[in-house]
């Protein structure tokens, strides 16, 4: 009988053979012979590619094994704290990252050589709302050292610097030329991605750890001089965000109706642009400019707009709407360009959907080549061009030019960083140069994080920002700054895990000349850890081990074109507890024993057992006894996380 496609859809099988291999060999026949190696099994801590491929380094096996119900907290702590305070240890905003963030950890993760990723960030985003919910906080037992940093920027990368300075001890003082912190968080994303009440509580809960002192309004270097930074503060870190956009590279790109993606979010964000104009064209293709498109969708316009108040007007900060304009808009005609095809956009797929959805003309593979201006000088149409790429460079197609009528051009081809009044750090490309441990060179007790070193994922800078504070306390304790790790993330410890449960190692008391460390208590016996230099592929891994398990998808609010106008919920559904649980338990748990008892149930000769539960936790939940171990390597495997090596012996 035929296998049905919905069975080969949905119920996936897995080879433990080669391709090629045709001959059935019978384990049974060679199971109770030893095997010539001499090894044994050694329990090898990896870390995964989800975490891997995360610029924060979060420990994001750890935090889902913890919402599975594989590792346990300690007591008195609940499931959802505990998953809270694991997932911040890297990043201090897990509703924030579990809404906006790109997610590369999906990308990387080893699932998705069985059916589908995990969606670690419907996790993430259920974590921090319950964090949220619960009013959990940050530990700020680490006592003061009297030392004090200057942050410059109240942005992701600013908070999550002075997140991680409080927790080893030291003050900081934020600086920020807004009216509110949150950097790009609160100006640069819209606020149906970013909902101000999840938002402002991630912020207001570093701030509630004590020694962060704000100044808002405040710039650096006109309002403040850098050299009063330098002389009352031990070290000072710049992070301020790259909020200057690029210009189109076109004639007439200088007309006043031509504006950057960055400014016109950022007056949206600050409630100062109530409507935008008729006939709206974005050129850019990555994040920000579906952002850009979603809100002119969002906004529409008003027909009777005064010619002082139009958009350029306000996105320039002259002027703002009356938010009474809102009731009397109507849709725009809003067209998104991209120099790439869609396939090729660097916008998250289903942000480019949702845009679709939403009434967004997407023009993709063009380019544009001037904007034509009116006798006034303002911007009526974008003379556009299809493209291909020659020598490497976009280059228009002769013979293939269009016009787009459009009463607003907004340009989201790039960033950097608004340097005025500190030129002296100015690279010459708008940007601070960084060395690879976040100094900046040249400049004693200066220190960089976040987009102004290179414009990237929101992600990257909480992960830059977390090594800069790790550099800024080694600075300032004067103590040695230790080599990056090759895989540099925020890794699980099993020591630490250890001690929290009791477990801890006794003291090495010399008694003989024995060294095996089997039977004694002052050592972890037979487990290695490599994560800090190796991250673990699915060939590693027994994939036969994994059935087919659906995605429990969160659900979401995308309006359609007819319905888009004025709306501005929170588009991502959370995830129930039980959707939470069950979407961590996809996981693979990829480097880390995830207590399936394989090794134990398939050791033919006893050789592997549970530890005892008294002494048990996670990464030490079984062991061998060399005495009976004949080095068959059916443990290694049989394991499906890859925990399980073939190293030391007992011969």
């Amino acid at each position: 009988m035929a296998t049905s496609t919905k069975e080969m859809n949905t119920k996936l099988t897995f080879r433990k053979y080669e391709e090629g291999v045709s001959k059935y060999t019978n384990l049974g026949d060679n199971i109770f012979n030893e095997d010539t190696t001499f090894k044994c099994p050694t329990y090898v801590h990896r870390t995964p590619p989800c975490q891997g491929s995360c610029p924060s380094g979060e420990d994001i096996r750890g935090w889902l094994d913890i919402v599975r119900g594989i590792e346990t907290p300690p007591e008195g702590v609940s499931m959802q704290e505990y998953a809270f305070r694991r997932s911040t240890d890297a990043n201090p905003f897990p509703s924030m990252m579990g809404r906006v963030c790109p997610a590369p950890c999906q990308d990387g993760c080893n699932r998705n050589q069985v059916e589908d990723f995990v969606g670690i960030n419907s996790v993430e985003q259920y974590i921090g709302d319950t964090a949220h919910t619960e009013k959990f906080s940050f530990d700020n037992s680490a006592p003061l050292s009297g030392k004090k940093v200057a942050i410059v920027g109240g942005g992701p990368a600013g908070l999550a610097a002075a997140y991680q300075l409080r927790r080893m001890g030291h003050e900081s003082v934020v600086y920020d030329d807004h009216d509110e912190l949150g950097g790009m968080f609160k100006y640069g994303i819209p606020g149906y991605r970013t909902p101000r009440e999840f938002l402002n509580h991630e912020i207001q809960r570093i701030l509630d750890m004590g020694g962060v002192e704000v100044k808002l309004s405040t710039r650096v270097g006109t309002d403040v001089k850098v050299e009063d930074l330098e002389s009352n503060f031990d070290a000072i870190i710049w992070a301020i965000g790259c909020k200057s956009g690029r210009g189109l590279p076109v004639p007439n790109a200088d007309a006043p109706n031509c504006v950057s993606g960055v400014a016109f979010l950022e007056a949206f964000n600050k409630g100062t642009m109530q409507v935008t104009a008729s006939k709206v064209v974005c050129v850019g293709g990555g994040d920000t400019s579906i952002d850009v498109v979603s809100v002119a969708r969002r906004l529409g316009k008003i027909d009777t707009l005064p010619e002082n108040e139009l958009p350029e007007h306000v996105i320039g900060g002259y002027v703002a709407h009356d938010s009474a304009y809102a009731a009397a808009r109507d849709g725009a005609e809003v067209t998104l360009t991209s120099l790439f095809p869609r396939a090729e956009m660097t916008a998250s797929e289903h942000e480019v959907d949702d845009a679709l959805r939403e009434g967004v003309d997407i023009q993709d593979g063009v380019m544009p080549v001037e904007v034509i201006v009116d006798d006034k000088g303002r911007a009526i149409a974008l003379k556009m061009a299809k493209c291909e790429m020659v020598d490497g460079r976009p280059t228009p197609v002769e013979g293939s030019e269009y016009e787009i009528e459009c009463d607003l051009i907004v340009s989201a081809i790039g960033q950097s960083g608004d340097l005025q009044g500190l030129e002296e750090f100015d690279n010459g490309r708008g940007l601070i140069d960084s060395d690879s441990y976040y100094r900046v060179p040249g400049k004693e007790g200066h220190f960089v994080a976040g987009d102004i070193i290179r414009p990237h994922l929101l992600t990257t800078a909480i992960g830059q920002a977390s090594v800069c504070a790790e550099t800024v306390n080694a600075y300032m304790m004067e103590s040695t700054l230790e080599k990056r790790p090759k895989v540099d993330v925020h890794h699980f410890d099993l020591l630490n895990k250890l001690n929290e449960a009791h477990l801890n190692p006794k003291g090495y008391v010399h008694v003989n000349e024995d060294r095996g460390t089997d039977s004694s208590d002052y050592a972890v016996h037979n487990f290695e850890d490599r994560s800090s230099q190796e991250i673990i592929s699915s060939d590693h891994l027994f994939l036969g081990h994994f059935a087919y398990e659906a995605r429990n998808i969160r659900s979401q609010v995308v309006p359609s074109s007819e319905e888009v106008l004025g709306h501005f919920e929170d588009r991502l559904v959370p995830l129930s507890e039980e959707q939470a649980v069950a979407e961590a338990g996809r996981c693979m748990s990829c480097g880390m024993c995830f207590e399936c008892d394989n090794c134990v149930i398939y050791c033919p000769q006893d050789a592997v057992f549970r530890v005892n539960k008294d002494q048990r936790t996670t990464g030490r939940y079984v062991d061998t006894d060399y005495s009976k171990c004949i080095g068959c390597h059916i443990c290694s495997d049989v394991c499906p996380t890859g925990y399980i090596d073939m190293a030391m012996g007992n011969h």
